[in-house]
């Protein structure tokens, strides 16, 4: 079904550039980049919650903002998109979802700029990874380039009037969640009927507090995150994330900061940590595990493999055994590692326990190439490092009012 049944229209128009009179020069949109007009119906709230919040203390992912998106699926069509205040789901205890776990969900940033412009950093990117998650979940789902053209748009206006809730602090920003969960009251096993979809926002700080440091891993060679053949592993959905729980727990009892997975079938090849994707720099060779069905195709994996390129630094993306990099941090040749992810951006690995074993990185993290990495991504996030990929979509921010303005 095309969007355009629904009564509201999805187009793009060109980006604009905007640009503000303060010392901090910003790096402009690029004018090739899409930026959709059509409005979303919106019912605001009547009173913001926006005065509770510590930005001093924000945590990650533990406060919502105002507003957030919400659409259905009914009758065997998507419809009824709008903006509504954030508020809690009425759902019978029958609903396809709490049984039988069909759910899919992703998570993007945006970032304030010191020009006054919000970032959305590669939105069309999680676009096609819901997509293909909803596929593999079997819930009915509109064209990709559609999906991306809602979710954008949605974004957009969530953004627009939750504008005050972005973070200002360099290393916070506004975290977005989409969420497509089974509506329908049944206990057969079978495709639901009914969905919803939704969108919600939230002010995050760093997802790791040690940074500096960097975290500790432990090998898992017990519990499988997701099976290595025909598995969920590529689909961002809650069974993948529920299996890491208790493994994620004893790590945790152990005084590891995350486990880092190994394949489902040998227990033998890394594949990815809890929340990141891996890369490991191996006597000037940086590897990292390939994509395969079990590990999540992570958009900052692929834009970490995009800047290496740039730089003149080849990628390996191959099967590494566990062995390999034990046998590399032993003799000292594991110069650096470090994981991607949307949540923590590029996080400094320090250690590894495998085996009752505790192995170190051989320099100090982070690592030259770790922190060139984390500085060029977060750089291009928040504006001050030239987009040359296009990868943000930027929209203006409304400037707050100075004493200038009230004369």
């Amino acid at each position: 079904m095309a969007l355009e049944e629904t009564g509201i229209i999805y187009t793009f128009d060109k980006a604009r550039n905007y640009t503000d009179n303060t010392a901090f020069q910003p790096i402009a949109c690029l004018e090739n980049q899409p930026m959709p007009y059509s409005d979303l119906p919106v019912t605001p709230v009547t009173q913001s919650r926006l005065s509770q919040v510590d930005f001093d203390n924000l945590g990650f992912g533990s406060i919502f903002s105002d507003h957030m998106f919400s659409m259905v699926y009914e009758n065997g069509a998507w419809q009824n998109p709008q903006i509504m205040p954030y508020q809690a789901l009425a759902l019978e205890p029958g609903v396809a979802m709490l049984h039988y776990g069909q759910t899919v969900f992703d998570g993007y940033k945006a970032f304030r700029g010191e020009d006054g412009q919000a970032r959305i950093f590669r939105p069309e990117r999680n676009a096609a990874r819901l997509h293909d998650s909803c596929q593999r979940l079997c819930i009915p789902i509109m064209p990709v380039d559609e999906l991306t053209e809602l979710m954008i748009q949605a974004t957009r206006q969530l953004i627009e009037l939750d504008h005050a809730w972005m973070p200002s602090a360099w290393g916070h920003s506004l975290y977005i969640r989409p969420l497509i969960i089974a509506t329908e009251a049944t206990l057969e096993v079978r495709a639901a009927t009914s969905y919803r979809f939704i969108i919600m926002t939230s002010p995050v700080g760093s997802y790791f507090t040690n940074l500096q440091q960097g975290v500790s891993l432990r090998v898992e060679d017990r519990y499988t995150r997701a099976a290595s053949i025909g598995g969920l592993g590529a689909a961002k959905t809650a069974a993948n994330y529920a299996a890491s729980l208790l493994p994620g727990a004893q790590s945790r009892a152990q005084g590891f900061d995350q486990v880092l997975w190994l394949d489902g079938n040998e227990h033998r090849y890394v594949e990815e940590v809890g929340a990141m994707n891996i890369f490991f720099k191996i006597d000037g060779r940086v590897i990292t595990p390939p994509l395969g069905g079990s590990i999540l195709p992570g958009v900052v994996r692929d834009s970490a493999i995009t800047l290496l390129h740039d730089w003149g630094i080849p990628v390996e993306q191959r099967r590494i055994a566990i062995d390999e990099v034990v046998d590399a941090l032993q003799a000292g040749a594991l110069e650096e590692m470090f994981g991607a992810g949307t949540a923590a951006v590029i996080c400094p690995v320090s250690s590894i326990g495998y085996r009752d074993e505790v192995y170190r990185v051989a320099s100090a993290p982070p690592g030259k190439l770790t922190l060139r990495l984390y500085d060029e991504l977060t750089g291009i996030q928040y504006g001050r490092i030239e987009d040359s990929h296009d990868w943000n979509i930027c929209l203006p921010l409304p400037q707050p009012a100075t004493d200038d303005d009230a004369s």
